[in-house]
């Protein structure tokens, strides 16, 4: 199978698995998306979810934010981990949200960037799914799966994000990157993968990958 051969395969069986896909995280505005994605990282969706509530009930926008103490920040989300970086960014972020953008969060992938604790993943995500922004945010199973997939050669998350919009096409960038995210969640997890699950690898992966698997 040649390599645009996988990309439409990889296209078509997604859609058919996944035709309707949401952001794991729970929001309901740009602010909200862009800090439960500053707290995903190196933090599970469903843990985000459970704290997001507890934080966005004494703020959810920038003005309520800075009212809270770096300290307050910190002890509302210590449960997603890396709380005191976190909360800093989160805490300056939206001070510089009211001071540069009037309290909005903007759609610029530059702009987002230069906020405190974002970087260039965080930016993606809320560009594109917040503003529909075509972007491709590459996570670890996006990494994980592009690689195993032989769409990549897994050296680096830049080098991932890089062939997958050189090879993806544009239209399909926003969603496609949420449904590759189910997918590794639901059958290609990084541990102990079964090629009886894992139907896509099994299909197109190489026979390096597939030695590599247990059943």
């Amino acid at each position: 199978m040649t390599k645009a051969e996988k990309v439409q395969y990889i296209i078509d069986e997604l859609e058919k698995i996944y035709p309707v896909v949401d952001v794991p995280l729970d929001h309901k505005d740009p602010y909200t998306l862009l800090i439960a994605v500053l707290l995903s990282a190196q933090c599970t969706d469903k843990r985000v979810n459970l704290i997001t509530p507890l934080l966005f009930k004494r703020a959810d926008n920038p003005f309520d934010m800075i009212k809270l103490s770096v300290e307050e920040i910190k002890e509302i989300i210590r449960p997603c981990g890396l709380s005191p970086m976190k909360s800093k960014g989160i805490y300056g972020l939206s001070h510089i949200l009211i001071d540069k953008h009037g309290g909005e969060v903007p759609n610029d992938m530059a702009a987002l960037e230069e906020l405190p604790a974002v970087g260039h993943k965080t930016a993606s995500v809320v560009v594109s799914q917040a503003f529909g922004v075509p972007a491709f945010p590459v996570d670890t199973h996006i990494h994980r799966l592009l690689t195993r997939w032989g769409i990549t050669n897994g050296k680096s998350v830049a080098q991932t994000e890089k062939d997958a919009k050189r090879l993806f096409p544009i239209e399909v960038w926003n969603k496609l990157h949420i449904q590759i995210i189910y997918y590794g969640r639901e059958y290609s997890p990084s541990r102990s993968p079964k090629l009886s699950i894992d139907y896509i690898t099994r299909t197109i992966g190489s026979k390096k990958v597939l030695s590599t698997y247990k059943d």
